[in-house]
């Protein structure tokens, strides 16, 4: 096959169907003149790109642009409903799964609690079990059995730190008992996820991350952090050399010589303070009182109703001083992150901080300008994460959607076996979402 700079024929027109299905993903519906201006292509190149893809049934017309003095411009868009994503979120509290269409809709969902969480380890059997019979449910909810090349791929955002082996995906989470647990292995091994749908995980902030990139606050920004504030806290980074994002332990950076236990078990991190977990069990210490059996979420609702009361009676002045507190820590966590990374904006997601975030993110802000560096603190915004608590689960099928940006559209054979698809340069491309 002949070759152009090392690149085959082949690999020209993936990267063509490729370049153009992002653009018409983020900016469509185009015209193909608008669409071959964008993607840097000939007029007859996108004309036979767009043949193609319409011929797969991955692109459709969709109405006309009228011309002044000219013919009306067809408009051209993705089909939305020509396959389906699965997101799963493995939380600390909770398993959450969802399915989408191509246009990133919610066709259906469902959520499983993880039982003992307060031992800090998670049996991996349960959330193994909670992965596959969550898929199984989605997909059976949103109707007939699907054809077999319509599910794109199974996307996984976990707590830990995601390591590629010769032998699958295994996740290091410390936090939660995991100690090199082969996932990918597990969930191939019970034999209820069909053999050519690829399975892609990573660490739960990395997902966060790609979410807010794609389709939330960090949309146009070229560095920035998201931040992951649930029962633990985490951040990923994203940079101009790193424009996939890059999942960071945030929260095991030591904020305090010899200081509280953290769930990793050393002492003085970041998420020995400002985590969840960590924030409710020092009002607990300080003299507060959850509601008894309440979870962490409800019992973080009562403590900032406390700190905060609506109905005009006076705050809890430990509830209060706590959160006071735990705004702070964070403070200087996010200042050593403006320091190291000097980024466009901070997001700051996961379900506590959406939680907390309105009630104390000016304080969390003011906190962070006063322990960074007044050059990289004065370029810096500060705001909450624009996706809601669904920004895992929705980071997690952009895996799976971004390998089919990078395979330009096609489905893989139903009796191939998964590879690992070169899906991390989709991820950071510069047309995803910028």
């Amino acid at each position: 096959m002949a070759r152009h700079g090392g690149r085959t024929v082949r690999d020209l027109r993936r990267e063509s169907r490729s370049t153009v299905l992002q653009r018409l993903y983020f900016d469509g519906p185009m015209s193909r003149l608008a669409l071959g201006s964008a993607a840097g292509l000939s007029s007859g190149s996108v004309s036979n790109v767009v043949a193609e893809l319409m011929a797969d049934g991955l692109v459709e017309e969709a109405g006309s642009l009228g011309a002044d003095g000219g013919r009306p411009r067809t408009l051209v868009r993705v089909v939305a409903d020509r396959g389906r994503l699965v997101g799963v979120d493995v939380g600390e509290t909770r398993v959450r799964v969802e399915l989408f269409d191509l246009a990133m809709s919610e066709r259906a969902r469902t959520e499983r609690a993880l039982p003992g969480h307060r031992s800090r380890s998670y049996d991996i059997g349960v959330v193994a079990g909670h992965i596959l019979d969550g898929v199984a449910e989605v997909l059976a909810a949103d109707g007939p059995a699907p054809d077999p090349g319509e599910l794109l791929g199974v996307g996984i955002g976990v707590p830990g730190i995601v390591e590629r082996t010769a032998d699958g995906t295994v996740v290091h989470g410390q936090t939660v008992g995991w100690d090199a647990v082969p996932l990918e292995a597990l969930l191939r091994r019970s034999g209820r996820l069909p053999p050519h749908v690829p399975l892609f995980i990573e660490n739960g902030a990395r997902t966060l991350g790609q979410a807010e990139m794609w389709f939330g606050g960090g949309r146009g920004a070229h560095n920035a952090v998201v931040v992951l504030f649930g029962s633990g806290v985490g951040a990923c980074v994203v940079t101009d050399e790193v424009e996939q994002g890059r999942a960071v332990e945030w929260g095991h950076l030591t904020v305090r010589v010899r200081g509280r236990r953290c769930r990793c078990g050393a002492r003085g991190c970041l998420e020995a303070y400002a985590g969840a977990e960590a924030l409710l069990a020092r009002w607990r210490e300080a003299g507060g009182e959850p509601p008894p059996g309440a979870d962490e979420e409800a019992a973080l609702t009562a403590m900032l109703s406390a700190a905060r009361p609506g109905d005009g009676s006076a705050p809890d002045p430990v509830a209060a001083r706590v959160l006071a507190e735990t705004a702070e820590y964070l403070g200087a966590g996010l200042a050593d992150l403006v320091n190291l990374f000097q980024p466009e904006r901070i997001l700051v997601g996961g379900w506590a901080g959406l939680q907390l975030g309105p009630a104390f993110l000016e304080s969390v802000r003011s906190h962070t300008l006063a322990h960074a560096l007044r050059h990289p603190a004065g370029r810096v915004g500060i705001a909450l994460g624009r996706l809601g608590p669904d920004a895992v689960t929705v980071g997690a099928a952009i895996l799976p959607l971004a390998a089919f940006f990078a395979r330009g559209g096609r489905r893989l054979p139903v009796d191939s076996p998964a590879p690992v698809p070169a899906w991390r340069a989709a991820l950071g491309g510069r047309l995803a979402g910028r």
